[in-house]
């Protein structure tokens, strides 16, 4: 076990900037996902960790060892990948053994760590089958069972679950969170697939454009995220913008865009007041927008009305798709025991308590949230 740090990382490729001034702690024995669209830098970062790419400048430490020059058979790490890239004509036993004989471990000892692993991941009955015999769950246990043997320090899984059918990735996502927690080491995990992030991380890291945009607890990042890219990128639906103005009228704010105008909460006032007269983004989550019928008690509710262009049953919920007069779209997710029609127009709560607040002043590519 070992705790992994970046120290202002940069990786370019020619002039192209892949890793910019990446600075990242990862505790001892901590669960960290790297999360972001595709191209953000999240597995260049990793592959920087694994030594399978040359940092530009920057330091890398496991523990409190500086591997910049440090080869990756020796930074004592093991690498998941989302090819699982198995050797084919290998036995699933011999896949798993097959870093252990290279490191000349007794026969015994490489026997005692496949069986004892194996039989962690379920698969003590695959271990005479080839990869080809094998279900694509299956070659996945195959692949975190041949990175266990090894007991590193670090845990390195890319993308380990692209490759798996949406009930297959839920059962070994589960599977993965068990096995942090049975093994007590570092995981550092990559995705592009936010719900992954939320529900196996202890921390996530936020990644755009090669750049760190927030490192915090899933709810945190839920609930405060730093910018407008970390606010609409976490979250399913995505979370609902509006261009407004902020203005005040008496002792109370506003976000008005000539269309819609939304009372904010007095207790905000304070840290709002200097935004007085601009323009904001104003944000809102499809959680917290409700049919007014069955809307949370003690919320600051809003009531905002539109038509509906779309609703989509989930069973447990549904998700209304709102459009006004002038063309705002926004989407709800409300109480299942609503009925909503598609083109009749409605009434739906916002929950202002919950709302958000962005300063394009500050970054008009990716506004600041103000709190």
């Amino acid at each position: 076990m070992a705790s992994v740090t970046f120290e202002n990382v940069v990786k370019k490729f020619g002039d192209f900037t892949a890793v910019d001034n990446l600075s990242l702690e990862i505790f001892e024995d901590e669960f960290l996902v790297l999360v972001g669209p595709s191209g953000c830098g999240k597995t260049t970062a990793l592959r920087c960790l694994a030594g399978l790419e040359e940092v530009t400048s920057g330091k890398i430490y496991i523990g409190d060892r500086l591997v910049n020059d440090v080869p990756p058979k020796d930074r004592d790490i093991a690498m998941v990948f989302q090819s699982y890239a198995l050797y084919p004509h290998m036995s699933v036993y011999d896949n798993m053994a097959f870093g252990l004989k290279l490191r000349k471990l007794p026969k015994q000892e490489i026997q005692d760590r496949v069986s004892k692993t194996a039989k962690i991941l379920g698969i003590e009955t695959l271990l005479k089958r080839k990869p080809r015999e094998l279900s694509g769950g299956q070659r996945q246990r195959v692949a975190l069972g041949r990175a266990i043997v090894r007991e590193p320090k670090v845990f390195l899984l890319d993308e380990p679950l692209s490759n798996l059918d949406a009930k297959l990735r839920v059962q070994t996502r589960s599977e993965i969170s068990k096995m942090h927690n049975h093994l007590g080491t570092t995981f550092v995990y990559v995705t592009h697939d936010q719900t992954e992030a939320m529900t196996m991380a202890n921390r996530i890291a936020v990644m755009n454009k090669g750049k760190l945009q927030q490192l915090d607890s899933p709810q945190t990042l839920y609930d405060k995220p730093a910018n407008m890219f970390v606010a609409g990128f976490i979250g399913t639906p995505a979370m609902n913008f509006f261009t407004m103005k902020l203005i005040k009228e008496g002792d109370t704010l506003y976000v008005d865009n000539g269309e819609l105008k939304i009372a904010i909460p007095k207790e905000r006032n304070s840290t709002l007041e200097h935004l007085t007269g601009k323009e904001i983004i104003f944000g809102i989550r499809p959680d917290d927008i409700h049919n007014p019928e069955y809307s949370p008690q003690d919320v600051h509710g809003e009531r905002v009305s539109a038509k509906i262009d779309v609703v989509e049953l989930m069973g447990n919920e549904i998700l209304v798709y709102m459009v006004t007069d002038k063309g705002s779209n926004f989407v709800g997710r409300v109480d299942p025991r609503s009925r909503h029609r598609v083109g009749e127009t409605t009434e739906l709560i916002f929950n202002m308590d919950n709302s958000h607040i962005f300063d394009p002043s500050l970054d008009p590519e990716n506004p600041v949230a103000v709190r």
